[in-house]
């Protein structure tokens, strides 16, 4: 009972009062159902057991940038700006589907005094793909990702700027062990599961495939 007040005080910190109440409803079938709507991908062969590899098809996505010093802050206010367009914030008033997984572009600052770009983006479900929704909140766009490959290292625990750089460094040292081309930055981060699932948890890090002959 002592975790689930610490994780509802944690989560109640990201939004506000009435978004913070639709979300306890809408993410109510994420604590019992693994049946969201998430992005098709084409697993691809890979060199290590320690990662996976997958090319992710051309797809939209609705996002948002977020520029700061603090990884968690840039996600909740991420989360918090998309959350309210899927709740009816945008030109049709329409509700749209909670998917998964929520990616956030990281792209790292030149120093540590710097600060960086984080893009949080929720999955366009298939009922909206052809004609998402248009924002009515002009920090948010309509992302149309290209199909991409991606290496990904999957890990469990509440993923957070610690967890998350460590995972990352393990993905990239297996990479450069098995002789892969990646980009080093940007990278994701990504998430799956609802803050209330306390067990069994997954998130990813992803690190972009070096096409051939693409900088």
């Amino acid at each position: 009972m002592q975790y689930m007040q610490f994780y509802f005080r944690k989560v109640r910190q990201w939004i506000d009062v009435e978004s913070f109440e639709k979300m306890l409803k809408t993410l109510g079938k994420v604590l019992f159902s693994t049946g969201l709507e998430n992005p098709k991908f084409i697993p691809q062969a890979s060199k290590g057991e320690d990662y996976e590899v997958r090319t992710y098809l051309q797809t939209n996505w609705v996002s948002t940038t977020v520029t700061g010093m603090e990884q968690e802050a840039a996600l909740s206010t991420g989360f918090n700006r998309l959350f309210k367009y899927i709740q009816g914030n945008n030109e049709k008033k329409v509700k749209v589907e909670m998917t998964t997984p929520v990616t956030c572009l990281i792209n790292p600052g030149e120093g540590p005094a710097c600060e960086s770009s984080f893009t949080v983006s929720f999955y366009v479900p298939e009922e909206h793909q052809a004609d998402p929704p248009k924002p009515s909140a002009s920090e948010i766009f309509v992302e149309d990702r290209k199909e991409f490959t991606v290496f990904v290292r999957t890990y469990g625990g509440f993923a957070n700027t610690q967890n998350t750089h460590e995972e990352l460094l393990k993905l990239v040292e297996s990479l450069k062990r098995d002789g892969m081309a990646f980009k080093e930055a940007p990278y994701y981060r990504v998430g799956y599961d609802s803050p209330f699932k306390l067990v069994n948890r997954r998130n990813e890090v992803w690190l972009i495939k070096q096409e051939d002959g693409k900088e």
